[in-house]
């Protein structure tokens, strides 16, 4: 488990965590759970417990397909193998929605339970038709056509998952109430994926035919917690269906975690987002502390070692700070920033959220309006998200656990 504090030493920040799957297959005080483990490990437990290889994967369609979440569910296993597994402690492990929050915006909030490491909540959130984050990013994901929803309940054309990687925060940016809780721990790759697999059972998701995007920018710093991040990824890929093209990851800017992304293989590697946030070093290093141990040169030219896939972008994201870094002179220095890059880029500009005990302000809507016109008439591809469920704590910078919505 990394320390709350960021450490010196990079290394320590990203370092492989060779136990990752025996933290999903046997969590501290449940048991063993199956939830996390792919198919060839199933494979090989069934192989184990004198079984069909093949038994493996009928567990894995059950787990990550048919999003079975008790054992006693799986009738395509023997009945006598799954009392057996049971009578062992055995169970699907998981994790489980355990409150719901909804905003007037039919945004959703959960608190997620996860077995491992003290039985902590995690927070997810539901956003039907998205915040338009994925806009000019090269996907389809803002056309509404090909969906049908009517007779099978369904009020939305579109969806927005987003997932955490972690319990609290690290990385302690100045403007975030996970920054509050500091990093109470990392999750497992099963509980990171497992977010998104409750969450598509709650709401009859059919992977492959509705559209649904993941974000990964809920709690926790994703590179700091990269193998069982990526480990993640390759669950809802492999096993799940889902495509690495609907996926974001976001990250502030973890320079060592950046370049091992860069060799990850494009057909397991989600789109990239960079929480940029200031226009410059000073105002960054104040907001984000991060920046004094990785400064924007350095984060841009890890991101240069990407092989982006044709037309695909990477997102600059940008919290717009009332007074501190939405002013016109901003716009115009992040404007030269972005061209500097060489890169293919996009920004998307974040109105700030506001969470108790953060002294910031929010940008009056003139201001960010005039930013947006600045980067835009820069020749800069700029998009406004969209705050969703604030009224719930869901929207972007803030989650905290809340227990109020």
């Amino acid at each position: 488990m990394l320390s709350p504090a960021v450490s010196e030493d990079s290394s320590q920040l990203v370092r492989l965590d060779a136990a990752v799957q025996a933290e999903v297959s046997r969590t501290p005080h449940f048991g063993p759970v199956l939830f996390g483990l792919h198919a060839e490990a199933l494979a090989g437990l069934m192989v184990e417990a004198g079984e069909p290889a093949w038994r493996g994967r009928q567990l894995a369609e059950a787990l990550y397909r048919q999003l079975l979440a008790d054992l006693s569910a799986i009738t395509t296993l023997p009945k006598p193998l799954r009392q057996r597994l049971m009578a062992e402690g055995w169970q699907v492990g998981r994790p489980a929605i355990a409150q719901v929050f909804k905003s007037v915006d039919g945004t959703e909030r959960y608190l997620v339970e996860c077995l491992g490491g003290g039985a902590k909540t995690v927070e997810t959130v539901w956003m039907p038709e998205g915040d338009d984050g994925e806009s000019g990013d090269g996907t389809d994901s803002s056309n509404k056509a090909g969906i049908e929803t009517e007779g099978e309940g369904k009020s939305w054309h579109r969806a927005t998952i987003c997932i955490s990687s972690q319990v609290g925060c690290a990385v302690n940016c100045q403007f975030c109430l996970t920054a509050k809780l500091g990093l109470q721990r990392n999750l497992s790759a099963g509980e990171i994926a497992g977010q998104v697999v409750a969450v598509l059972d709650r709401h009859g998701v059919q992977v492959g035919r509705d559209r649904v995007n993941l974000v990964f920018m809920g709690m926790g710093e994703p590179f700091l917690n990269y193998d069982a991040f990526m480990g993640a990824v390759r669950l809802l890929i492999h096993e799940v269906g889902l495509s690495p093209q609907r996926m974001t990851v976001s990250t502030s800017g973890i320079v060592p975690g950046i370049e091992r992304f860069a060799q990850e293989p494009a057909e397991v590697r989600p789109k990239l987002a960079i929480s940029l946030n200031a226009p410059n070093d000073t105002v960054r290093s104040e907001i984000m502390p991060i920046n004094r141990k990785w400064p924007i040169e350095a984060v841009i030219d890890a991101v240069r070692q990407v092989k982006f896939r044709p037309r695909e972008l990477v997102t600059f994201e940008y919290v717009l700070l009332g007074g501190v870094t939405d002013q016109p002179a901003h716009a115009r220095e992040v404007a030269r920033l972005v061209r500097r890059t060489g890169l293919p880029v996009k920004v998307n500009l974040i109105a700030w959220n506001p969470g108790p005990g953060i002294e910031y302000t929010m940008p009056r809507p003139e201001a960010v309006e005039a930013f947006r016109s600045a980067l835009a008439g820069e020749g800069v591809p700029t998009y406004l998200r969209k705050p969703r469920g604030r009224d719930i704590y869901a929207a972007c910078g803030q989650l905290k656990r809340t227990v109020e919505g």
